[in-house]
């Protein structure tokens, strides 16, 4: 354990082991990538895709290694029970910071398949990390805005179709895919700029979610419902909470994992008429005010034992 040491010494440390922990797995999951492209048998391919999610599993694993060897981390973990590792799921969260996806890809390795995301285009340029998720499969989207819907007409549905497109090859193995429906991570800033009805959520958005159930609900076994907390993290510091868990200053992380039915979205019909997508709005709206509250009880129960501490 190194926790005896400075934060900025730590936080160098942890950031040359993650750089070369992603660098060594991406490579090998890029090179598998590039040598599953030439083969010619699906059996194959799905193959050397499971050989894949391995050395994703494996990179998860040596991120909490790394954590492991800077912090003394509490991990509060509930609902991890009846999931399998061989279903499909559809996971919805909170989006704290950019440890988030370390985070959550480390506590559910051995829980459910390896997490999947649907990433921006621009992202595929990322050195090894954009490579390695496009040998993972991760969908590259390049969404559709108003403006240019309004311009070209034509466009509509095609968004839709090429989400269907990306979600085809996932009906080969078992697969989780995430969506971080507040569509950016939570700041004060943002919070205060949205005029946010939660305390300490950003407004949800329900167009990726209908998008990602449209294409392939019926193959989904379980929708999961992820609140993640850094209750000793400060969010008024302009070091960020990445910086934070970096250099040893996060002691806790909390995480809650509620297993949801999965509900019905027909396109034609939701992205037709105006009130289903009300509908449909107003269920998230009401997942996300019991995910405020829940929050709320996780902060006010550590502030009541760091009180009790002193």
């Amino acid at each position: 354990m190194l926790s005896f040491l400075p934060g900025p010494v730590l936080f160098f440390i942890s950031t040359l082991l993650l750089i070369i922990n992603t660098v060594l797995w991406a490579g090998l999951i890029s090179i598998g990538g590039i040598i599953k492209v030439f083969i010619p048998f699906a059996s194959g391919q799905n193959g050397l895709t499971k050989l894949m999610n391995r050395f994703m599993w494996a990179w998860a694993s040596c991120n909490g290694g790394i954590l492991y060897l800077i912090a003394k981390i509490e991990w509060d973990i509930q609902g991890l029970e009846d999931l399998d590792e061989k279903g499909w799921y559809l996971l919805i969260s909170n989006h704290v910071s950019g440890f988030d996806i370390a985070a959550q890809t480390y506590i559910l390795r051995n829980n459910i398949p390896m997490l999947k995301f649907f990433l921006k285009r621009e992202l595929i340029f990322v050195p090894f990390l954009g490579l390695g998720c496009w040998a993972l499969g991760m969908p590259f989207m390049n969404r559709t805005s108003p403006a240019k819907l309004k311009k070209n007409p034509k466009l509509k549905g095609k968004d839709l179709e090429t989400t269907r497109k990306a979600c085809e090859k996932f009906k080969h193995s078992p697969t989780s895919i995430i969506n971080y429906v507040e569509g950016s991570r939570f700041t004060l800033d943002k919070h205060k700029r949205q005029q946010s009805p939660y305390r300490h959520l950003l407004r949800p958005k329900a167009g990726g979610i209908a998008f990602t159930l449209s294409a392939m609900g019926e193959q989904f076994t379980g929708l999961l419902n992820m609140t993640l907390a850094y209750p000793d993290a400060d969010l008024t510091s302009k070091e960020g909470i990445l910086y934070q868990v970096m250099s040893g200053r996060v002691k806790r992380i909390v995480v809650r994992v509620e297993k949801m039915p999965v509900p019905t979205v027909d396109s034609k019909v939701y992205f037709s008429q105006a009130e289903t997508r009300v509908e449909f709005q107003r269920w998230l709206n009401q997942i996300w005010v019991e995910k405020d509250q829940q929050l709320d009880e996780i902060f006010k129960k550590y502030i009541a034992e760091k009180t009790e501490d002193k």
